[in-house]
């Protein structure tokens, strides 16, 4: 074992905050609790999960069902209105229009050592890791998983420098 003996104050001031800040990470908890909602969020926009693979697109089932909910969608002779055609062009997997299910996304710090990232909505479970008509006989047609919950790359490496700056700031 080597043994070394710091004897510069500076570098004692830091190592003694460093040891105080890690007994209680609740701000940095916060801080990383509100960027991954916001990270989270955007995956809705992408239509991404969180290790970059695209999401399933929609089954035609689901348009047409998502089309149903609006008068203008269809013409009298059935086809697509110019509506109908714009709804359906920026309709995206896990967006209605409501956006709850990505409106929702929110953390919530517990304690002092973590932070959990999630969705009270019900549903929330069965889009992230997908379900069968024979799993659930309540479905109007099987559910891919699109996970919505997760850390990129992108939100480790900034976990990272989020805890660096909490542990050694002035």
């Amino acid at each position: 074992m080597i043994t070394i003996e710091v004897k510069n104050k500076e570098v004692l001031d830091v190592l003694h905050q460093m040891v105080s800040r890690m007994h209680d990470l609740r701000p940095a908890l916060k801080e990383i609790g509100e960027d991954m909602v916001e990270s989270t969020k955007r995956r809705f926009v992408t239509a991404t999960a969180p290790d970059g693979t695209p999401w399933e697109a929609n089954s035609p089932v689901t348009l047409e069902r998502y089309l149903g909910v609006f008068v203008n969608s269809h013409k009298k002779d059935g086809t697509l209105s110019k509506a109908g055609e714009k709804r359906l062009g920026n309709k995206k997997p896990l967006t209605g229009e409501t956006h709850a299910l990505a409106g929702g996304i929110n953390y919530q710090v517990n304690g002092s050592s973590s932070v959990g990232i999630g969705s009270p909505m019900v549903y929330a479970a069965m889009q992230h890791f997908g379900g069968t008509t024979e799993q659930f006989p309540h479905l109007w047609g099987d559910i891919p998983a699109r996970p919505i919950l997760g850390v990129s790359d992108a939100d480790s490496a900034n976990i990272v420098d989020i805890v660096s700056s909490y542990l050694v700031a002035d």
